[in-house]
């Protein structure tokens, strides 16, 4: 499955004011521009040709759409940055999984490092993996044999969610990575980051931003 195309031009704005800046995010759009000409088309500088102070704050995977929020000035930037170093921002996801899970909820807590030989794909580590750790539960069981399930990540690693629901032995629908066979054929990732919760960088007060999930 090739990457899902991103639609042309700036990303919906959820919120501004003088130090925040937050976005929904499109499926199939880099975070930060990769390498070579061909990947220099990014949220990032689509962001910042609408707002040029715009601050990067932390990223999403290309193929997963939602929340993603910048700063505006780099004291917000450094305050936000904090934030996440800390875990102190709340992140919700919804995805789509194959298959049923037998249980309504649980933890996932499997430590993750990189897969060197098949990169940028991670896998599960336990000698020389971060701590990695997941919430899950079911929010409804489809007569189509998937599962939508509401993912709250404790850590932030790379590839995090994808590489915990595939431990499950329930891959994120339209994985191009992870997922196998009719799990991998859908046209994007069935991953979505609906809400973040932080403290505004300006005062403290806890906000939540939402996107509305698109699948």
């Amino acid at each position: 499955m090739d990457s899902y195309a991103p639609p042309e031009g700036p990303p919906e704005v959820i919120h501004r004011d003088h130090a925040l800046l937050v976005v929904n995010k499109p499926a199939g759009l880099l975070s930060v521009p990769g390498r070579g000409e061909h990947l220099a088309d990014c949220l990032l500088a689509r962001v910042q040709a609408a707002f040029p102070e715009a601050l990067l704050v932390h990223r999403l995977d290309r193929d997963t759409s939602g929340v993603i929020v910048f700063a505006l000035t780099p004291q917000a930037q450094r305050h936000l940055g904090l934030q996440f170093e800390r875990r102190h921002v709340r992140k919700t996801y919804l995805a789509r999984v194959a298959g049923h899970p037998a249980e309504d909820a649980g933890t996932i807590d499997l430590p993750l490092a990189v897969d060197w030989p098949n990169r940028p794909r991670q896998k599960v580590d336990f000698e020389h993996g971060r701590p990695a750790r997941t919430d899950w539960r079911v929010l409804r069981r489809e007569a189509d044999g998937t599962t939508r399930l509401r993912l709250e990540p404790q850590t932030g690693r790379s590839h995090q969610l994808r590489v915990h629901m595939l431990a499950l032995g329930h891959p994120i629908l339209g994985d191009a990575l992870y997922a196998q066979g009719p799990a991998r054929d859908h046209p994007r990732l069935m991953l979505h980051s609906e809400s973040l919760r932080l403290r505004h960088p300006d005062g403290g007060r806890g906000m939540t931003f939402r996107a509305p999930c698109p699948f």
